[in-house]
């Protein structure tokens, strides 16, 4: 796991109140859905209000490139490393 990836994970883990560690986070897992730690739309919305704290840039509700950012916290990260201006 990247620093950026471990500093995600343990923002996520805050910010929803998740049991799981941080260091637990599998990095390829899908964030959204069924099939990995299934968080929902209002979990998205959280983790992009720690984003834009974070990072400062914005995440829109609207971008048609949310599916592939959020689908895992490694996508997350490199969208991240990409925008980030902190």
């Amino acid at each position: 796991m990247s620093e950026v990836e471990f500093e995600l994970a343990k923002a996520v883990v805050e910010a929803l109140n998740l049991d799981t560690p941080p260091e637990d986070i599998d990095p390829d897992k899908p964030l959204y859905g069924g099939e990995g730690y299934g968080l929902d739309s209002i979990d998205m919305l959280e983790i992009a209000l720690v984003v834009s704290r974070k990072y400062g840039f914005q995440l829109r509700s609207d971008s048609e490139d949310n599916s592939e950012i959020f689908r895992s916290l490694r996508s997350l990260s490199q969208h991240v490393e990409a925008h980030r201006s902190k």
